[in-house]
């Protein structure tokens, strides 16, 4: 699926190897990508990704999609445990939801891409598929398991959990939270 990524090449030089840039992670197979904010503003990543559309939380402008409402959330919060995240959540699920519905290929990105941006992309998995917050972080933690949302923003998805699900199932206060 991503022949940028093939090479004929075994043998890597070092000077190389440093040189090679990661590219966001995979989370809904040819559709949701999760990154840090380099990788939003890498032309080649959003090349061969072929990434139509933003999901910023973040306090930095892109420069893709800028002014362009359409194709670019940007919810500037900084990364602090007294943050308020959920006010945002609905909106986001809703953009999300139909950037996939009209196959629209869709990057969610914060600074480093560990915190902010891996809290959205569990709020909108625990929406999307009806799920408990268990899940959908086991989910994501698969895919980046450098995942570390800041523990308000882990106190925000299990309040999240009770909106969707109607209740709390998810015991944040025992591992892997």
């Amino acid at each position: 699926m991503y022949h940028f990524f093939r090479t004929q090449k075994i043998i890597w030089m070092p000077q190389e190897l440093d040189a090679f840039q990661p590219y966001p992670v995979e989370i809904i197979p040819g559709k949701v990508f999760l990154g840090n904010f380099s990788q939003a503003c890498d032309p080649q990543v959003q090349k061969d990704l072929k990434i139509k559309a933003h999901i910023n939380v973040s306090m930095e402008m892109g420069p893709f999609f800028a002014g362009d409402s359409d194709n670019l959330l940007h919810i500037q919060i900084e990364d602090t445990p007294d943050v308020k995240i959920i006010p945002f959540l609905r909106h986001l699920c809703h953009f999300l939801e139909i950037h996939l519905e009209l196959g629209s290929v869709v990057l969610v990105f914060s600074t480093r891409g560990i915190s902010r941006s891996c809290a959205v992309i569990v709020a909108f998995l625990m929406h999307w598929r009806e799920e408990t917050l268990q899940r959908s972080w086991a989910y994501v933690k698969k895919c980046k398991n450098n995942m570390r949302p800041n523990w308000g923003l882990v106190t925000q998805l299990s309040e999240w959990e009770k909106i969707v699900l109607g209740d709390t199932v998810t015991d944040i206060f025992n591992p892997p939270y």
